[in-house]
């Protein structure tokens, strides 16, 4: 059953109709990962919410708890501390390894809500060959499923922390020594007074060049809480961090974090320390929720190429570079470019001001009509109109139909 809202605006008479029984499309974690970053309570209460935001993992969570993950409709990475690679479990021996994986696996073989194992954040490249043998511990033991390692952003120290000579060394390394399945890492770069961290641009391109490759997907971990001198969470900043990670081809997206930590100066993470959910929860439901609707679409898109307008410092390639793009209007635009299986040419097309919309125009090299996929339904549907304004932070994913 369905109800009309009529109402007039400006002289304008609009209706909208919804449906109360309306649910939006939801991507499984093995077509895009959407997951709050941390520990995870397993109340009902609070599993339901999480999925409610628009998540599809849960986070990380105990083997105990994987029933309640599976009644709420989501799968989860399980944490335990027999499984964590410290530098000291990294030199284990090969046996004891194996022991403890196996031990967790008997525990949680037959449970369909896991999606993967915790082993390692941030490591340094010195332990790499330990962590290849956990990993290859993890894929003899149970195949199908991941073992979750999340390395430093571009912005870490060289010589301390990521104990390379610079960061593509250590992304090389990594994926040489370790030959994960996927690459994680986070970058938290929106800071206070709406600027941007140098090396964004940066990390997202030198990831993307490295996973395209060795043919694996990448995530990227960003803010959804403000501490230090990091920005307050908003609808611009949550859609940037989203859409530009999009355009970048990334098939994952993580949000440190979905609980405020009760120290430091942790403030407007979507559920504050007292348990209540704060305005920072229903942004990120709605950007949770367009990822859901463009994501059938997105999924199925192979990224081909990169580009800038104008070109800046971190990403020198400007529209020059373009396959598909004979023209763009607009300023402070990222162009990510993608083909689907038939070689059909489209584009995501991110406005990167986080404060200003911005009136956007462009033309394909072949000519046709050309269409978006509506971020709300996900509906592929003529691009025209008030469709061209693109919010700030916001992106929009546009083909070419002959």
């Amino acid at each position: 059953m369905k109800k009309i809202f009529s109402t007039c605006v400006l002289g304008l008479s609009l209706s909208v109709c919804y449906s109360q029984s309306y649910k939006p499309i939801r991507l499984s974690p093995e077509e895009f990962v959407i997951m709050p970053w941390g520990e995870t309570p397993t109340d009902s209460t609070t599993l339901n919410e999480i999925y409610d935001c628009g998540f599809n993992l849960a986070g990380f969570v105990g083997t105990g708890d994987l029933k309640r993950i599976s009644h709420a409709g989501l799968k989860a990475i399980v944490y335990d501390n027999s499984i964590q690679v410290g530098d000291a479990e990294s030199k284990l021996s090969e046996a004891e390894i194996s022991k403890r994986v196996n031990g967790i696996v008997e525990k949680t073989a037959n449970d369909n809500s896991v999606f993967g194992y915790y082993l390692r954040d941030e490591p340094g490249s010195a332990i790499f060959p330990g962590l290849k043998r956990w990993k290859d511990a993890w894929t003899r033991a149970t195949p199908q499923k991941m073992a979750y390692i999340n390395l430093f952003p571009v912005y870490a120290s060289n010589e301390e922390q990521l104990q390379a000579k610079d960061y593509e060394d250590y992304l090389e390394k990594y994926v040489s020594t370790v030959k994960p399945t996927f690459i994680s890492y986070d970058n938290y770069s929106l800071m206070k007074g709406d600027s941007l961290r140098q090396g964004y641009f940066e990390n997202l391109g030198t990831v993307r060049n490295i996973a395209l490759k060795n043919n694996i997907p990448f995530w990227n971990i960003v803010l959804s809480n403000s501490h230090f001198e990091y920005a307050e969470p908003s609808y611009p900043g949550l859609c940037f961090q989203l859409y530009t990670t999009l355009a970048y081809g990334g098939k994952g997206i993580s949000y440190f974090t979905y609980f405020a930590p009760r120290s430091g100066n942790y403030r407007f993470a979507p559920i504050d320390q007292f348990g209540h959910k704060t305005p920072t929860w229903f942004i990120l439901q709605n950007v949770n929720l367009q990822m859901h609707a463009i994501g059938k679409a997105y999924t199925k898109l192979k990224s081909v190429n990169v580009f800038h307008s104008p070109a800046m410092t971190e990403c020198k390639d400007g529209i020059e570079s373009s396959h598909f793009l004979s023209s763009l209007t607009g300023d402070n635009l990222l162009v990510g470019e993608f083909e689907d299986i038939n070689e059909t040419p489209y584009i995501i097309v991110v406005n990167k001001s986080l404060v200003k919309s911005q009136y956007v125009d462009l033309s394909f090299k072949d000519q046709g009509t050309i269409y978006q996929i509506n971020n709300y339904t996900g509906d592929s549907e003529p691009w025209s109109g008030e469709d061209k304004w693109i919010a700030p932070g916001q992106g929009r994913i546009l083909f070419v139909k002959k």
